[in-house]
């Protein structure tokens, strides 16, 4: 049964859609295709569930809150069972407080199967429009000039006009990726892509969130261009944060000392979706903008390498970067040199 096939979805979401299955995750005829969405998501999974029955693909749709209630303290076993035997997964939610946990029980699956999954978590109408309209090959192609780049660097510096600057020591012994938006059973990766990422050795300096925090915190506090959040992280750590909306750096700092790693810095990526400009306020488009992103938590050690872990995973996202590869410049002003 389709749930979504009687929605009357827009039709400006047809062409993100299309991206999505046909460039992004090239589903085939003969692929089983696991379909998650939400309430919230309902236009967006009836515009992508319409995309996979062209596809010719036999797809099991899973509506959330047709089958648990929210916020979500594990993933329905139902839901998880059924990823198992698919080659292909789309998880399309808005995400509530404490949902981290269920969402890392899809990837553990995703990861162990070698499932080609996108992460849609936060798709709106509005990203559906931009971001998901990227030419993929495009922005693939600068992460792969940009990933020969950085797996060679010893360190990355950073800097911005609001007072970022920050130095990221690589380790050699962890990987750097790209989630460009091409989609392989090798990593699993965010919708819309972009972004060349590691896990760093050390990181040191001052960021400044002019742009947006990530997980729940996106949706409730938007665009910080008005009221960023300075953080000073030190071996790795995060020290101190200040923000003139105390509410949200009590909540941040809360967020971030959830378990011992929490305050880790466990990503240090490079947005490489050249489709989008500029931040609107949604974590999930915002870190692909080009630029430099940090993550406090999870490091994602099945991909890069790292043999720590945490149970959170927020990023942060700023503007208008100047960035350095040891001695090269590869991005001024927030525009690649590369």
């Amino acid at each position: 049964m389709n749930p979504f096939e009687q929605i009357n979805h827009d039709p400006e979401l047809i062409p993100g859609a299309w991206n999505a299955i046909n460039v992004c995750l090239k589903v085939q005829s003969h692929e089983k295709v696991t379909l998650i969405v939400d309430e919230a998501c309902r236009e967006i999974g009836a515009a992508l569930s319409e995309q996979l029955v062209q596809a010719g693909a036999p797809v099991t749709h899973w509506y959330l809150e047709h089958c648990v209630r929210r916020p979500l303290e594990r993933m329905p076993e139902a839901i998880l069972t059924d990823l198992e035997s698919s080659q292909v997964s789309i998880y399309a939610v808005v995400p509530q407080a404490n949902e981290l946990k269920s969402r890392m029980q899809i990837t553990e699956v995703v990861n162990r199967r070698q499932i080609r999954h996108a992460h849609m978590v936060n798709i709106t109408p509005q990203i559906m429009k931009e971001g998901m309209r990227a030419d993929y090959n495009e922005v693939d192609d600068l992460s792969v000039r940009l990933l020969a780049i950085t797996r060679r660097c010893r360190q990355v510096r950073a800097t911005t006009p609001a007072g970022t600057e920050i130095v990221a020591s690589m380790n050699p012994d962890y990987r750097w990726l790209k989630t460009s938006g091409i989609i392989s059973q090798n990593t699993w990766g965010n919708l819309p892509g972009g972004e060349v990422w590691t896990t760093p050795g050390e990181v040191n300096g001052t960021f400044v969130v002019d742009g947006v925090v990530g997980d729940y915190l996106c949706a409730k506090y938007g665009d910080l261009g008005e009221t960023p959040l300075t953080l000073r992280v030190e071996d790795n750590r995060l020290r101190e944060a200040y923000c003139s909306n105390r509410e949200l750096e009590d909540e941040f700092w809360r967020y971030t000392h959830t378990d011992e790693n929490s305050d880790r810095v466990g990503e240090f990526a490079i947005g490489t979706n050249i489709g989008v400009r500029d931040v609107i306020g949604n974590i999930l488009q915002d870190e692909k903008i080009p630029g430099v992103h940090i993550a406090f938590g999870n490091p994602y050690g099945d991909h890069t390498g790292a043999n720590w872990f945490s149970s959170t995973h927020i990023d942060v996202v700023g503007r208008r970067f100047d960035i350095w590869a040891d001695d090269r410049q590869v991005m001024a002003r927030g525009r690649f040199l590369v």
